[in-house]
């Protein structure tokens, strides 16, 4: 009976550590999601152009890039999951201390950097190690986990909307070093042993050239690098629409910090519904439809968005656009590690989040130049094209099915 009990109660108490990881993710969205809402007064204070406030968020990206993929190696010979994960958030809050007290452009561009080399090692860390523990389930575990990220990214923007009318961007980037600290100590108290074993027993551990070789097979492998370039379009698209949206609701329609973040809480509270939503569907009815899917509603909207400019019908498509945009993550997540050898997760996840960054540098400045020349809402013509091609990726992989599902350990083939 003993036995029994502690068989029924594995599954609930593994279930816990799913929502205490999405209470870290959503605060490795909510540093950044901050940091956009506040960017437009950063700006306004240091006197910079569009081009300028988009190379803040390429210096990011590009350190991302750099870094997620020797990241997601370490993660793969790392067993304490746990502990990389406390690190990361820890790392990923305190540049933005550092902002608050520098008057210096350099020392932006240097602590946003900072934030994109912590950023590598969440996502290699715990995204494989869920799919692993919950392998008939990846699709929903990783939408809950992606759906502790739409909180981050809902709720800070709210918050700080609210706050800038009795403090300054400077006094608010220094009180929100504390939830981070809370969150790592939770961490590292109930998950510090957390880990998935790196190697089997009686094998020797994995040197340098296993690891490089292992990143050789998955860049060879027809499948994964086309959901890896379709997903850096789709991050293209995103990072471009989190660092303008703010400043074209700002300068081009007047909008308030509160009503700013009003509407990035709507732009990300859609996406919290839409996560599950699509998790659920596509471990029932495949990867690929739900992609594609949400793909051609994305682009749709984001040219309704491009036609109705400084409309009141526009805060309506904010809501639409991220229903469908953040309806993506979770699913492509699940997809390319069903792709990659079950060993390389972390790796895999690094090369997702190595090429998603390396699109998301390039996008913000590419658009802050189209804006700079054009206007604010030729960036949503940009995002247009980003999104329209990361679904035409889609269309070249070797067959139009879904890669073949991973078997859980036990289990017979």
């Amino acid at each position: 009976m003993t036995t029994a009990s502690a068989t029924l109660a594995a599954p609930r108490a593994a279930f816990r550590e799913v929502w205490l990881v999405s209470a870290g993710h959503c605060l490795t969205h909510w540093y950044p999601a901050t940091f956009y809402i506040l960017l437009p007064l950063i700006g306004q204070e240091l006197g910079l152009s569009y081009s300028q406030i988009g190379l803040v968020m390429t210096c990011q990206f590009i350190a991302g890039a750099v870094s997620n993929i020797p990241g997601g190696m370490v993660v793969d010979s790392v067993a304490r999951k746990g502990f990389l994960l406390a690190l990361s958030l820890f790392w990923i809050g305190f540049p933005y201390l550092l902002m608050g007290m520098s008057h210096h452009y350099w020392m932006l561009l240097a602590c946003s950097a900072l934030v994109g080399i912590g950023n590598n090692l969440w996502h290699p860390a715990a995204i494989p190690t869920l799919a692993r523990r919950f392998p008939a389930r990846k699709g929903l575990v990783l939408s809950m986990h992606n759906m502790g990220g739409n909180v981050g990214d809902a709720i800070a923007p709210l918050a700080v909307g609210a706050l800038l009318g009795a403090l300054t961007w400077r006094q608010i980037v220094v009180a929100n070093l504390a939830p981070g600290i809370i969150i790592s100590f939770l961490i590292l108290s109930f998950l510090g042993t957390w880990s998935v074993g790196v190697e089997g027993a009686g094998r020797q551990p994995r040197r340098l050239s296993d690891h490089v070789s292992g990143l050789m097979d998955l860049l060879r492998d027809r499948a994964v690098v086309v959901l890896v370039t379709s997903s850096m379009f789709r991050a293209m698209t995103q990072s471009t629409l989190l660092v303008f949206l703010p400043l074209f609701l700002t300068r081009e329609m007047g909008y308030s910090p509160f009503a700013v973040g009003m509407c990035l809480f709507l732009l990300q509270a859609a996406g919290f519904a839409a996560a599950p939503i699509a998790g659920h569907l596509s471990d029932r009815m495949g990867r690929g439809r739900i992609v594609m899917s949400s793909m051609a509603m994305t682009a749709v909207v984001l040219a309704f968005m491009a036609i109705a400019g400084a409309s009141p019908v526009f805060v309506f498509f904010i809501g639409l656009l991220g229903f469908f945009l953040y309806a993506l993550r979770p699913v492509l997540q699940a997809w390319l590690l069903e792709a990659s050898p079950q060993n390389r997760g972390g790796t895999s996840i690094g090369v997702l989040f190595g090429a998603q960054a390396l699109g998301s540098a390039v996008a913000p400045a590419a658009a802050g130049l189209l804006s700079d020349r054009y206007g604010l809402s030729a960036m949503f013509w940009f995002v247009t094209a980003t999104i329209v091609v990361a679904n035409l990726l889609i269309l070249l992989l070797p067959n139009k099915e879904d890669p073949p599902r991973q078997i859980p350990r036990g289990k017979a083939a």
